[in-house]
């Protein structure tokens, strides 16, 4: 009887530690290679288009697609066709627009690599941690590089102010293929700048 509860326990010892289990990366139930955005909606972001105010205190809709102003082409990544669609759009339902551009590197079967969008109306986003500061064209990106945080896959998350609201940028590769992780999220964000909607 003494064996049996033994065994017993250590049965739910071991399936109980199994399901709690952290697994350190991308989990299985999101996007792969996506990292949960550790940025926060702010006050009421300063407009930084050259359209009058509105009276509603309700922001408009977004009159842009912010999908459409990033491309693979813009990205130093590798894949079959530059012109391809952004990988996944519209799947942060916590945000206005969200979309992510990434792609499995080749000599890895497990490793992901890209960027991803979200665009919040109105308001900023704000980091509850930062590393340091951008300047890209006269306007202030805040990062923090994630990537030494073992917590995490390596990444780089950026937030700026955008077209009236708050865009934050998250930028994805363990792979050092590609330069600074930081350095691609910037080199995004100086594109989307020079194409924001005014």
């Amino acid at each position: 009887m003494r064996r049996a509860v033994i065994s017993l326990v250590v049965a739910v010892l071991c399936l109980s530690s199994g399901c709690a289990y952290s697994i350190q990366g991308t989990p299985v139930a999101g996007i792969p290679g996506d990292v949960v955005p550790p940025f926060e909606t702010d006050t009421p972001a300063p407009s930084t288009s050259r359209s009058t105010p509105n009276s509603s205190s309700a922001p408009e809709p977004a009159s842009f697609d912010l999908c459409e102003l990033l491309s693979w082409k813009d990205l130093p990544y590798e894949v079959a066709d530059k012109s391809a669609p952004p990988t996944k759009t519209g799947y942060d339902t916590e945000y206005e627009q969200s979309c992510s551009w990434q792609t499995q590197l080749k000599e890895s079967a497990v490793q992901e690599v890209g960027i991803s969008l979200r665009f919040r109306e109105g308001k900023a986003l704000t980091l509850d941690e930062q590393t340091a500061t951008y300047d890209v064209g006269g306007r202030t990106v805040f990062y923090l590089d994630r990537s030494e945080d073992p917590d995490v896959q390596p990444s780089c998350v950026l937030v700026l102010e955008y077209a009236g609201g708050g865009l934050g940028i998250i930028a994805i590769d363990g792979s050092n293929k590609y330069g600074g992780i930081c350095e691609q999220g910037r080199k995004a964000a100086e594109v989307l700048l020079s194409k924001e909607p005014a």
